[in-house]
């Protein structure tokens, strides 16, 4: 039997509402030898086909299956890109965002006996799939995405690719890897939603630089400049430390390996890398803001130490013109 599951993962307004709770459960029975720490999720609904989940506070997850004849066919195709787009049609209902989405598709080959590299003989369809390209593929470049690949037992197999994967059980009993691959597609998103809203709060702090106007006396401007400056340069340290905490490598050593295999296909790497620059930029703005403002408010000092002597000195002066005055009228 074949079978096709697709979803979509999408930032979206506070999921709240929470309804079954799911937990992720170990892929195989082996040792275990890492804690595991997930974030949470909550099953929404269901609507139609589609199972509905929440990551907390901000993501939605649209989850639709089909059982299909042959999943090495033509008509794979036409399956999956119907889940995504039913996938998508509630997504949008549920005011995901258009921009910052996920959306992934799973072939799921089961009830077989044997090895499961028979049936790579369906390998260019099988990366087709995998790459959401109907176009022939050049053999290099099949070969190269097969390659992906791990085994925990002689009879069962997984390829992992950035659209999708293919996953070879004589059980059917694949939910475990669904969600594990759902993990790895949710840390991506989160990813992209923190560089995204790194790029919005670096451009305000850029114009909090470069667009004040200064004052003689005090730049009040700049006092406020460098309150936001601080503010978003915590904001997102917070949330950068939150997102590396929430999902860690779980349970057992096959899970790591295969959410290591994931995440290497995602470029997870190159995303926390861009993260930490975007960071790092924050944190120069900030001293720069922080410079200026000391700066302005030594100036600020100093002005108000001149104006002070200037006033004593004013005070003297009074104190002895009337002393003077008094020492006349004695005369």
């Amino acid at each position: 039997m074949h079978r096709i599951i697709a979803f979509v993962l999408a930032a979206s307004p506070r999921t709240g509402g929470r309804e079954e709770m799911i937990e992720i459960k170990s892929l195989q029975s082996a040792p275990h030898y890492l804690s595991s720490s997930v974030p949470p999720q909550y099953i929404k609904g269901k609507e139609g086909e589609c199972l509905i989940k929440a990551y907390p506070p901000n993501v939605l997850l649209v989850e639709a299956s089909r059982t299909v004849e042959n999943v090495f066919s033509s008509a794979a195709f036409e399956a999956k890109e119907e889940l995504l787009t039913a996938c998508h049609t509630i997504v949008e209902k549920r005011r995901g965002s258009e921009q910052l989405r996920e959306e992934y598709a799973i072939a799921v080959v089961d009830q077989y006996k044997g090895d499961p590299e028979e049936f790579l003989v369906h390998g260019s369809q099988i990366a087709s799939f995998l790459k959401s390209e109907r176009l022939p593929l050049d053999p290099a470049e099949v070969s190269h995405t097969l390659e992906s690949q791990l085994k925990y037992a002689k009879d069962d197999l997984v390829i992992v690719d950035w659209d999708g994967a293919f996953v070879f059980d004589p059980s059917g009993d694949v939910q475990s890897v669904v969600e594990l691959l759902q993990l790895a597609n949710l840390q991506l998103l989160q990813y992209r939603v923190l560089d995204s809203e790194l790029d919005r709060r670096l451009a305000r702090a850029n114009k909090l630089v470069q667009g004040r106007k200064r004052h003689w006396l005090w730049d009040r401007e700049l006092s406020k400049s460098f309150e936001e400056a601080i503010r978003l340069r915590a904001r997102s340290i917070a949330d950068f430390d939150a997102l590396e905490r929430e999902v860690k490598l779980i349970g057992d050593w096959y899970s790591a390996r295969l959410y290591g295999l994931a995440t290497k296909k995602f470029r997870l790497s190159q995303w926390r890398e861009s993260i930490k620059e975007k960071l790092d930029s924050l944190e120069d703005i900030y001293s720069i803001i922080s410079e200026n403002f000391s700066v302005t408010k030594l100036h600020f000092l100093e002005m108000v130490q001149i104006l002070l002597f200037f006033v004593l000195q004013v005070g003297w002066f009074v104190l002895i013109v009337l002393e003077f005055k008094i020492f006349l009228r004695e005369i």
